[in-house]
């Protein structure tokens, strides 16, 4: 084995996991010998792990250009699988191309090509028109949830990666939803299907809530107070209705946070990293949250408004009882309201009187060093415990990006930790450290 190359123990042993999941085992033996696969499991079981594992290790080590191509319908779930790649450790290059930020950005980083590329399907494609990287050395794709990649019309760019790639030998898809329709461009032949779709359902718990008013906004503020203070995603369909439901919620002082495509980049991923590290327990989403975000097991969602498909449905409730957890999707409904076919008679949940969800104890401080840096996690730790003085209960989640590093401080000891930490330096590269 080739020098920084590692195996799969060496893989999970890094990653904390002593097995994988049945779907996993079953994924990575497939995989490893199938030339066209389907993954079929629900969100939140790992499918990334199962199909980066047997791929990684069909890489070849002395191999300095482009072998592993990944195709996400989304910036987050792009960046979410770039992230599970670094964490696995496996001592092969990954980097992530989306659109949203400047392509220049994306040169520098290519200057040293990795063996994995990650990306969406337009930026992806503005790179193969631009001949940014060789493609003769390509000989597996991966098209993560294929089915929402061709749902928001990116038939065109993956058609165009599909055929500009002549040396492909294997090709994966993985989707939470089944019975979708491939167009011939895909060009599967006799695949394997690996289908966990129907494991860990009954976990899940879906329940109506009847509103006497056309009006749901008091019913969502009753709502949340009878849920309590659980991590939960209220999904609404437009972007000026979370804006509506957001001005509702801090007026009584429910802490809560947005995302939803119009926002900027910058401000999406934040979004996500303070509902991921306890700052907002509460996230306001479109169906962009639906699935391919990487956001921690939540104990409930809420459907503010139904979506108008039976697949929008399924990938919010999706959101919660994941592996097999327990969850419980609410529907509010204005009591003259029908429900769609495709849900089915709902029992009715008896809300009961609560206080609104407390206020976090946690806030997010932004480091300017990342991994370009040379910082490391371990680094940021050491920094936070013994200049700022922090206890271990003190400090969360530790989120480290290329340029930058999110870290989950308690409430009590946040402005603290700016006083002193900012202006400090980790391996000689000065820190402005602040909350957001």
């Amino acid at each position: 084995m080739a020098a920084g190359k590692k195996d799969k123990a060496s893989i999970l042993k890094k990653l904390g996991i002593s097995a994988l999941n049945p779907m996993q085992q079953e994924a990575f033996t497939v995989i490893q010998k199938g030339e066209a696969v389907i993954l079929l499991s629900p969100t939140g079981t790992g499918k990334t792990l199962a199909f980066l594992l047997p791929l990684i290790e069909q890489l070849d080590p002395a191999n300095p250009n482009v072998q592993l191509l990944i195709v996400a319908p989304s910036r987050e779930l792009a960046i979410q699988i770039e992230q599970v790649t670094r964490d696995m450790g496996s001592g092969y290059k990954a980097n992530v191309v989306y659109g949203g930020r400047s392509i220049s950005k994306d040169f520098i980083e290519l200057s040293t090509l990795p063996a994995i590329l990650i990306g969406t399907p337009g930026r992806l494609a503005d790179h193969l028109s631009r001949e940014t990287f060789s493609v003769e050395h390509i000989q597996t794709i991966v098209l993560d949830e294929f089915d929402k990649s061709l749902e928001i019309g990116f038939e065109e760019e993956m058609a165009f990666i599909l055929s500009d790639i002549p040396m492909l030998k294997k090709k994966i898809l993985t989707s939470a939803t089944q019975d979708v329709s491939l167009p011939e461009f895909v060009g599967l032949q006799d695949p394997v299907t690996v289908n966990y779709l129907t494991e860990g359902v009954p976990a899940l718990n879906v329940k109506k809530v009847i509103s006497p008013e056309k009006d749901k906004l008091k019913i969502l503020v009753d709502t949340l107070c009878h849920v309590g203070d659980k991590p939960g995603i209220v999904f609404c369909n437009f972007k000026d209705s979370i804006q509506r439901v957001s001005d509702h919620l801090k007026q009584h002082n429910i802490s809560h946070g947005c995302f939803y495509g119009g926002m900027e980049q910058k401000e999406r991923e934040r979004a996500l990293i303070k509902f991921r590290n306890g700052t907002h327990q509460i996230l306001l989403a479109t169906d962009l949250a639906a699935r391919g975000i990487d956001v921690p097991e939540i104990g409930f969602i809420i459907h503010y408004h139904l979506p108008l498909r039976e697949q929008e449905f399924i990938h919010r409730n999706g959101r919660t009882a994941r592996m097999n957890r327990q969850g419980t999707a609410y529907v509010l409904v204005w009591e003259d309201d029908k429900l769609p076919d495709f849900i089915e008679q709902l029992e009715i949940e008896q809300l009961t009187t609560g206080d609104p969800p407390r206020p976090s104890d946690w806030r997010t401080v932004f480091l300017s060093g990342g991994r370009k840096d040379k910082i490391s996690k371990g680094d940021i730790a050491g920094l936070f415990f013994k200049q700022g003085g922090l206890g271990k209960d003190q400090l969360g989640l530790i989120e480290l990006k290329q340029d930058c590093a999110f870290v989950a401080v308690h409430q009590a000891k946040a402005d603290h930790i700016i006083r002193t930490l900012n202006n400090s330096k980790i391996k000689k590269r000065k820190l402005r450290v602040q909350i957001i």
